[in-house]
């Protein structure tokens, strides 16, 4: 059974590490060692500020007792009157077990619970798992793409998917 709850404030460490490994696994090959590296250790610190009020619903899933996934959505800044999905992240420990079919749910039911009908969110092209995570999980390619550059001057190609709420 997985249960899916609100991130609080002493939430910090246990996100920063879903994000950090998750990150590692499925990113870091598209860097530079000692950039991935880096952005690894940033991972890990970074969401004992992002727990502020505003910063959107930051959720954890549990299974056992332990949250091995997380999630944050909000209202979209680039897409009026939709949600975005704006980082979803499974410890690799977890991957293939349902525990992020199941913070899927739970995170859908936030921005429906608002008044929302949309939900969209972008992902990395060359990153089939998450993708194929995604589309089994109800949401659409939108034919849309831009790049993101996480900061080490070299933009990756991510694509825009979406789904109703």
């Amino acid at each position: 059974m997985f249960l899916t709850r609100r991130a609080g404030q002493d939430d910090g460490d246990i996100l920063g590490e879903i994000h950090a490994a998750a990150w590692e696994a499925a990113y870091a090959p598209f860097f530079t060692p000692e950039f991935a590296a880096r952005a690894v250790r940033g991972r890990r610190t970074r969401w004992h500020g992002g727990l502020a009020p505003g910063a959107g619903t930051i959720l954890l899933a549990e299974h056992d007792g332990r949250p091995p996934a997380m999630s944050v959505s909000g209202p979209s800044s680039t897409r009026p009157g939709l949600a975005e999905i704006l980082t979803f992240h499974a410890h690799p420990d977890g991957w293939g077990g349902g525990i992020s079919a199941a913070l899927m749910t739970g995170t859908l039911r936030h921005p429906r619970d608002d008044g929302f009908t949309r939900a969209h969110l972008w992902t990395l092209r060359d990153t089939p798992r998450s993708r194929r995570f995604y589309a089994e999980c109800g949401f659409t390619e939108c034919g849309t793409a831009r790049t993101h550059d996480f900061g080490d001057g070299n933009p990756l190609d991510q694509v825009e998917y979406e789904r109703q709420c």
